[in-house]
């Protein structure tokens, strides 16, 4: 998508991928203060992750491994793996890509998980589905 600062085809990354299959690639996380986290972006432009193809999911297990790989010389304690779907959700960049961050003890959502980051917010929600 012309405009698109995660399709590889515009030229638009600061950064060459850390890692590439046929159908995704990887990148250091942006802002780059947050060194500890990588992102796995589909080369095709989709907005979410439920866009996905079966050949994209299928490359999946190899980038998370390497992803796995290069954040371990940092010895973390846990891992985070999660996709922001949505503006409401946080995902600024209009292309699916998915966050894979290593974890510390004494971190700010330490021992949460992906709950951590809506613990006291408000959410308004149904509290079950139907």
């Amino acid at each position: 998508m012309k405009g698109c600062r995660f399709c590889l085809q515009n030229g638009l990354l600061a950064d060459a991928p850390l890692f590439e299959t046929h159908a995704l690639y990887m990148l250091g996380q942006i802002p780059r203060d947050r060194r500890h986290g990588v992102m796995i972006i589909p080369k095709r432009h989709v907005e979410a992750p439920f866009e996905l193809n079966a050949a994209e999911w299928s490359e999946m297990p190899d980038a998370l491994q390497f992803a796995k790989e290069q954040l371990s010389a940092l010895a973390p304690e846990g891992f985070t793996v999660g996709w922001n779907v949505g503006a409401v959700a946080g995902q600024t960049v209009a292309h699916a890509h998915c966050h894979v961050m290593a974890r510390f003890k004494g971190d700010a959502a330490d021992g949460t998980g992906l709950w951590g980051f809506t613990e006291g917010v408000g959410v308004k929600a149904p509290t079950t589905l139907r």
